[in-house]
Formats: C-alpha cells, sequence, structure tokens
C-alpha cells in the first residue's frame, strides 16, 4: 500500500481537457505512484492533494464516472485514451467518485481505460486513481 503522501510527486504534472470531451477540468496525473489502490485509499490520496495545496489548490476531488469516461477513446486499446492527452494513463480500472445506487455503500462506478468501457466495483478491490478540478474561467478583466 503506498502512503497518501506518494499521492503528490514533485512536480505535480496536470492536463487540461481538451475542450471536445469535458471543458474546463484540470486532470493529475496517476496518483499513488501509479500502483492499485482501494476506494479508501483513493479518497486518502485526493485528500494528501488537498493538503499538500498540489499545483497551488486545494480543490482536488475524485472525477464523476460521466467526467472521467470522457477520457475514454474507444478507437484505441491498452490503454483506451489519447495518449498525447494524458500520458500516464494505466490498462486498467480507474476509480470514480460516482457511488453504485443498489449499494452505494459498498460499490463505485469507474473506467476499464484497457478497453474503455464503465462498470462498476466494489469499494476493496484494487483500481487507479486521478484527481480532477473544475476550472473556473476567467471574468472579462481579470
Amino acid at each position: 500500500m503506498n502512503t497518501p503522501a506518494a499521492a503528490v510527486a514533485a512536480p505535480f504534472p496536470t492536463f487540461n481537457t481538451p475542450a471536445r470531451v469535458i471543458p474546463e477540468l484540470t486532470w493529475s496525473h496517476t496518483l499513488c505512484d501509479g500502483e492499485r489502490v482501494d476506494f479508501a485509499e483513493a479518497e486518502q490520496a485526493i485528500a494528501a492533494l488537498n493538503t499538500a495545496g498540489a499545483s497551488g489548490f486545494s480543490d482536488w476531488r475524485l472525477p464523476t464516472v460521466e467526467e472521467l469516461f470522457a477520457q475514454a477513446d474507444r478507437s484505441k486499446f491498452n490503454p483506451a485514451v489519447d495518449p498525447e492527452q494524458f500520458p500516464d494513463t494505466r490498462s486498467g480500472f480507474y476509480w470514480s467518485s460516482t457511488p453504485y445506487a443498489v449499494n452505494p455503500a459498498g460499490y463505485a462506478w469507474g473506467v476499464y481505460f484497457n478497453l474503455g468501457g464503465t462498470s462498476f466495483d466494489d469499494r476493496d478491490y484494487y483500481g487507479f486513481v486521478r484527481a480532477v478540478r473544475s476550472v473556473v474561467p476567467a471574468s472579462p478583466g481579470q
């Protein structure tokens, strides 16, 4: 198991979402040294980013399943993602913040980036984690 502090690497790379996907989001690299973690450890990794003020911000969060799925490129395989936009994406399950409605305390949705599909899994399952933050556009004159 990686410690939450392992979530923050120096320098902390981020990736902006292309406008064709979901605008106004900034993504972290794959956290926890690229290792799979359970859901609780994923949440701890996000908390560590916020405590450390990664990239100068403290509003990092787990993405929703919709935000995460929007990264998937089903014309690609292992990983099913644009490697130039998200170069460190692993081929496997990434956690989202979206609970599975049938058993929200026990399961959460995620995206399998080996094939680019979504599924839910037990929160004790091990998956990769990436953080996201919403970018508020600057007002005119700022």
